[in-house]
């Protein structure tokens, strides 16, 4: 069997385990290590359970980039804290304080992050899954933005989206995404990016195309073939096969459909920047360190178990 490299979203599986445990966990202090719980037991599972002989926590270097906001200034700009000056993400009081808990337990076990200066998390994402060679790919996360990154060739990408909980967690490859939303399993990837433009999607301040919802989107694309060719037939006087209404709309979405691609599209040229090897130990590099962290946390079971999810491989 195959041991893949896991790509964790890791800000979308903390967000995700905060919200999921109770802020009743606390350190000794009274610290919340809800988020800290919950993100640890996430890497134990997927050593565990997916087998990962190579596994990258990828994280935002920005979480709203210049490049994005410059194409579409409304991109997740409600999202922006309003007290903030420096555009600042709105994150819980108390998650903000288990962000450096993380990344200090994950540099003690040894498992390797990764950023991209002036890019997101997907873009990391997108751009080593983009650059793989040699191993299949599974990328963990609960944002269907990443459905685009699944291919076959040169090495399987596949998604395991967890967004409903580990319980109902689908591992989504090509003819699994083409099935899903109605698309074409030749480059599933890069028309379900194409559908999410023209379905727009409000979490992330994107308001789409009006009139054009997820099946019009997916039917769009799959009669087309590609965002391209539909944008293309819309001024084209000899294309039969654009609905007048549909025509309509796209003209009058222009400006947002010459932006939108830059932002829903992964950046697969993002320069990343790992910390450290990405095979994953065989023992925390660090154990001592470890210790310290879990004793000082409270951090109960929870990193004992990643420690014997190390050991097990």
């Amino acid at each position: 069997m195959a041991h893949p490299l896991v790509l964790l979203d890791s800000a979308s599986l903390y967000f995700r385990a905060f919200y999921a445990l109770p802020e009743s966990m606390t350190a000794p202090d009274g610290t919340p290590i809800n988020a800290v719980r919950g993100f640890v037991d996430t890497i134990a599972r997927v050593i565990t359970e997916r087998h990962a002989g190579r596994l990258v926590a990828c994280m935002d270097a920005d979480w709203r980039p210049a490049f994005r906001t410059d194409a579409l200034p409304s991109y997740k700009a409600h999202r922006v804290a309003a007290e903030a000056t420096d555009g600042s993400e709105e994150v819980p009081d108390t998650l903000t304080p288990q962000v450096p808990i993380i990344m200090d337990v994950l540099q003690a076990v040894g498992i390797a992050t990764a950023e991209a200066s002036g890019y997101e998390a997907d873009d990391v994402i997108g751009a080593l899954a983009h650059h793989e060679k040699s191993d299949p790919v599974e990328v963990v996360t609960g944002d269907r933005d990443l459905f685009q990154v699944v291919r076959e060739t040169p090495t399987p990408v596949r998604v395991l989206y967890v967004g409903r909980g580990w319980a109902k967690a689908e591992l989504l490859g090509p003819e699994e995404l083409a099935a899903k939303y109605a698309l074409p399993v030749e480059d599933a990837g890069a028309a379900y990016a194409g559908m999410a433009v023209l379905r727009g999607d409000p979490s992330d301040g994107l308001p789409g195309v009006a009139g054009i919802g997820e099946k019009t989107a997916a039917k769009l694309i799959t009669e087309f073939g590609s965002l391209e060719a539909v944008l293309a037939a819309v001024n084209d006087p000899r294309d039969r096969k654009l609905t007048t209404r549909a025509r309509n709309s796209l003209i009058a979405a222009e400006s947002y459909l010459a932006a939108a691609p830059t932002v829903v599209n992964v950046a697969v040229d993002a320069p990343v920047v790992m910390d450290r090897p990405d095979t994953v130990p065989a023992a925390p590099v660090d154990p001592d360190r470890v210790a310290e962290l879990g004793r000082r946390w409270g951090l109960g079971s929870s990193l004992p178990r990643l420690v014997s999810a190390l050991e097990r491989r």
